[in-house]
C-alpha cells in the first residue's frame, strides 16, 4: 500500500481503505454462479470520500500458503486501485500477478 500511496499520491488522496471480514450479500451478487468478491470500490458519494475494501475470509480462504495470502493481498488492491483509476493492473504496479 505504502509504495502505491507514493505513486498516486494525489490520484489516491483521501481515499479509504479497509478491511472487511465478507462482503455485504445486500450489495453483491452471492448466487451459486458467481464468485465471491475478494474486494470493492466505492466512489465518492454524497460528501463520503472514495473507499477500497479488501474482504478478509474470502481471500483467506482462496490463499494456500501465507505467501499465497500476500500475493493474493497485493493483488487485489492493485485490481481496485486499478479500477478506481481507470488503468490496468500492469500500470498501477508492473509487478501484478506476479509469483
Amino acid at each position: 500500500m505504502e509504495s502505491l500511496e507514493r505513486r498516486f499520491f494525489r490520484e489516491l488522496d483521501g481515499v479509504e481503505f479497509a478491511v472487511e471480514e465478507v462482503p455485504d450479500p445486500r450489495k453483491v451478487d452471492l448466487s451459486l454462479d458467481s464468485e465471491v468478491p475478494l474486494g470493492s470500490i466505492h466512489t465518492a458519494a454524497g460528501g463520503k470520500p472514495a473507499r477500497i475494501v479488501i474482504y478478509r475470509r474470502p481471500i483467506e480462504l482462496r490463499a494456500s500458503s501465507s505467501s499465497d495470502l500476500s500475493a493474493l493481498v497485493h493483488d487485489v488492491v492493485v485490481e481496485q486501485v486499478a479500477e478506481l483509476l481507470g488503468l490496468n493492473p500492469e500500470d498501477v504496479d508492473p509487478t501484478y500477478g506476479a509469483d
